[in-house]
């Protein structure tokens, strides 16, 4: 069973899609709330905040709400929705707001509505519902099957709270065929009117450069050219088509993970792309970088799928 009313603009046409939020009423979900209205709001769309049953466990329930299990799950729902609606409106008066009650699994409500999302949000740091990202949770599922641009609001971030900070975009770069995430990434320093850094890393035996010969020196200073020159040639046809992005392209020796992990603590948003595994039909397994990303990122993660 889905209950779905959009107040107070009814039948409302948004040309670019609908942001999609899980709510379940606990804080890390309220600065997803928060984030993904700032989020359509930019985007000038539908903010959808959608509630899957069953009620959450005690403890985890926000917005001053009694957490009694004995409320009914359909009146816990309404509630919890209509508190969140008057929270966005606070936030943004005119955005228009969706809200949707399901019987679904979180996970599986989630992923259907952001097949036509512009993008989804959820939270980082719950016990469930929508808004752990532990091995097993819901966030996780949700980042592992998502086949739309999916943010994920980490729980203690403070951008989350206060909005930009540093008036950055980071995409992390893998190669040239990361295009639909570097397409995402400069569309959203558009939208933020914020600057963009590529960030693309690449590796190398390791070895102390001291006991390296001469020519093998000579060699990793070539390669290190060679990566610069790939990162600039994979984003060179959107730095043409956004002439009015500062765009500053780096590359690093080293472990991915961690070079996006430090560089998001000068970052409003890092995008990166989420490339599927072959033999998984049914979704994406996410990798080590995206898995270190996720947890240890200072700023909210978007994944976009790749393939």
């Amino acid at each position: 069973m889905t209950d779905t009313g959009i107040s107070p603009h009814e039948g409302l046409h948004m040309p670019h899609g609908e942001v999609v939020v899980g709510v379940d009423g606990s804080d890390p979900a309220v600065r997803a709330l928060d984030r993904a209205a700032d989020e359509a709001h930019r985007r000038d769309t539908v903010l959808r905040i959608v509630f899957a049953l069953p009620w959450p466990d005690p403890g985890e329930v926000g917005f001053g709400l009694d957490t009694d299990r004995d409320r009914p799950p359909a009146e816990a729902a309404r509630v919890i929705l209509e508190l969140a609606a008057q929270r966005v409106a606070d936030r943004h008066p005119k955005l228009p707001v969706a809200l949707e009650r399901t019987a679904e699994p979180a996970a599986t409500a989630l992923v259907r509505l952001g097949r036509n999302a512009a993008l989804t949000v959820v939270g980082t740091r719950g016990r469930g519902g929508f808004t752990g990202l532990l091995l097993g949770s819901v966030g996780l599922r949700v980042a592992a099957h998502t086949t739309g641009p999916l943010m994920v609001v980490r729980g203690q971030d403070a951008a989350a709270r206060r909005g930009p900070l540093h008036d950055k975009v980071l995409l992390g770069l893998e190669d040239e065929s990361d295009t639909e995430a570097a397409v995402f990434a400069f569309e959203e320093a558009q939208r933020r009117r914020a600057r963009l850094r590529v960030l693309h890393t690449w590796t190398h035996p390791h070895v102390p450069l001291g006991e390296w010969p001469v020519s093998h020196r000579q060699d990793l200073a070539a390669q290190a050219r060679q990566h610069k020159e790939l990162a600039r040639f994979a984003v060179s046809k959107l730095t043409d088509r956004f002439p009015d992005i500062a765009v500053r392209v780096d590359t690093t020796a080293g472990h991915a993970a961690a070079a996006l992990v430090e560089a998001s603590r000068a970052a409003d948003v890092v995008v990166i792309g989420a490339h599927r595994r072959e033999g998984r039909p049914l979704g994406m397994r996410l990798g080590p970088v995206t898995h270190a990303v996720l947890h240890h990122a200072h700023c909210p993660v978007v994944l976009i799928p790749i393939g």
